[in-house]
């Protein structure tokens, strides 16, 4: 939806499941509407898309993407931002670290990301920029060489130069917004900032690479590497980067006594990957765990060298939680991060343009924090959301 001063809010449609586009449009048909119906029912409508290699190959054929452009008119909708990042199957299946592959080393996900614009610059209103979010160029322990870096450097120029010309050829104003997450090639603020200092490096005073490529900025991520959105924010712009994207979402935050440890393990489970952050809020302490059944295995075996008992420890988790999810007996959500994120929106509404909610893991929350159906957690995400951006003077137009 369209909100003050021109800001544009959607959810991730990545919480729905679908590989082909046939059941990418009919979750569209179904999901979306429905949730369109009760938040937005007079007034434009926004959509903020994931499509999946396979999908994203199936549009793209003139007839397809004229049923859809024209499907979109007739609802009163329209698509600002994709979700770039599962690359395959996303639902139903072990993801883990595999969402990760293939990454840009390779020429798959550069020719992906491109069709993704695309599709995008095709079925992008006037006046209105588009985004594309992916990876953080890959997971950590996939690379291990130099020819790797500079193998993801050059597919992302390679990437900015097709933005540049499809924006040169069809006058839509385009960018890439590289999400940093736990465990990926650049995770923190710090890191992302030394590999954009590498792409400039390389390309020293092309304009072209701050106005194509940014940051999504994944407010569960950063909240679970103990950033907090005044500093990282302000040192992504004044390095001069470019925010892409915000991502709204909110990840577990537990104090590891082994009553909450016990409690956490229904988070547990098979389809995504969870790191675990363990932060020592006195010392500045870190240790990070690739996924919550390594970090409750070392718990449980009593690893002090990893993981302290004191009080000032905290766990932050991976776990995309519904932003209006409340605190727990036992653990606490990052909204706060969220909140700080919408506080500096506030302060410089001009920061970016493009909010989507992803809270994606629907389908695998314990079953208590999924009693509703999905159409009424979304709603519930949008009233969240909605409320707390008025707050701040932003509101549907």
């Amino acid at each position: 939806m369209r909100l003050s001063h021109g800001i544009h809010l959607a959810y991730c449609t990545n919480i729905h499941r679908g590989e082909t586009w046939g059941e990418t449009f009919d979750s569209l048909k179904s999901h979306t509407l429905a949730v369109r119906k009760r938040v937005s029912p007079q007034k434009p409508y926004a959509i903020g898309l994931r499509l999946g290699f396979r999908a994203a190959n199936e549009l793209n054929s003139p007839a397809v993407l004229l049923e859809f452009k024209r499907w979109l008119d007739a609802n009163n909708c329209y698509v600002f931002t994709i979700n770039g990042f599962p690359y395959g199957q996303f639902h139903g299946t072990r993801v883990k670290e595999s969402v990760y592959r293939p990454d840009w080393t390779t020429p798959e996900r550069l020719e992906y990301t491109k069709l993704l614009f695309d599709i995008l610059a095709d079925i992008l209103p006037a006046g209105i920029e588009g985004s594309v979010s992916t990876l953080p160029g890959s997971f950590k322990e996939f690379i291990a060489t130099e020819s790797q870096e500079q193998a993801i450097r050059d597919n992302f120029w390679k990437c900015v130069e097709h933005i540049a010309a499809l924006e040169e050829r069809t006058g839509k104003i385009l960018h890439l917004g590289l999400e940093p997450e736990p465990l990926g090639y650049f995770e923190t603020t710090d890191e992302t900032i030394r590999f954009f200092d590498q792409m400039r490096s390389g390309h020293a005073g092309d304009a072209r690479l701050s106005k194509h490529l940014g940051v999504n900025y994944d407010t569960c991520h950063l909240a679970v590497e103990f950033e907090k959105p005044h500093h990282a924010l302000g040192k992504l712009t004044g390095h001069g980067i470019k925010i892409s994207k915000l991502h709204l979402s909110s990840a577990l935050r537990v104090k590891p006594t082994s009553e909450h440890l016990h409690a956490l393990a229904a988070f547990t489970e098979d389809t995504y990957l969870h790191q675990v952050v363990v932060g020592n809020c006195s010392s500045g302490r870190r240790a990070i765990f690739k996924d919550l059944p390594d970090a409750l295995a070392a718990a449980n075996a009593g690893k002090k060298n990893l993981l302290t008992s004191s009080h000032d420890d905290e766990w932050r988790i991976h776990f995309h939680v519904p932003l209006h999810a409340p605190a727990g007996q036992w653990f606490e959500t990052t909204a706060d991060h969220v909140t700080g994120t919408l506080d500096e929106l506030q302060k410089n509404p001009a920061l970016c343009s493009h909010l989507e909610m992803e809270t994606y893991t629907w389908e695998v929350l314990p079953p208590e924090m999924r009693a509703r159906n999905v159409v009424d957690q979304l709603v519930a995400e949008y009233e969240w959301t909605l409320a707390n951006l008025a707050q701040r003077g932003f509101r549907q137009e």
